[in-house]
């Protein structure tokens, strides 16, 4: 999908171009060799567990509500207009803790494998799965007990 498909200022979500990822959608936005973006639409109670990236940095501009973020055994808070930096083979997570959903524009460079791992991912609904088909596309889940400050 290129940009021209779809206006950068259209932050709803179109459901036939989006995929579910374990109750997020995921609504890609950018597709190049260099980045790859799409929106996240990340309801409350909703969550990302520990896991790291084998080859780009991830990085976040929060558009609305909270984003709890993880990174190497530290929490912290990221709200509209905040932005993030994940870098490559870091342990990063993220948690909806209010009662409001959040959304954000998230961005992987270089682009990686993550377009087709979401395709793989859409209505995937058992979580040992979702761990398994990500590894193949080198997104590494931590093991319970392995993220230090994790809860």
């Amino acid at each position: 999908m290129s940009i021209k498909d779809q206006p950068v200022s259209c932050f709803q979500i179109d459901e036939e171009k989006a995929w579910n990822v374990l109750g997020h959608k995921y609504q890609p936005v950018i597709d190049s060799d260099n980045s790859y973006a799409w929106i996240s639409f990340d309801p409350p109670g909703t969550f990302v567990p520990p896991h790291s990236h084998g080859e780009n940095d991830e990085h976040i501009f929060v558009l609305e509500g909270e984003y709890e973020l993880y990174l190497d055994g530290r929490w912290q808070t990221a709200r509209a207009g905040d932005t993030v930096r994940w870098p490559k083979g870091s342990l990063h997570a993220y948690k909806i803790l209010t009662d409001k959903p959040a959304k954000g524009i998230f961005w992987v460079s270089p682009a990686g494998q993550l377009s087709k791992l979401f395709a793989e991912l859409h209505n995937v609904e058992n979580p040992e799965e979702v761990v398994e088909l990500s590894r193949k596309r080198e997104i590494f889940f931590a093991k319970p007990g392995e993220a230090p400050g994790y809860k």
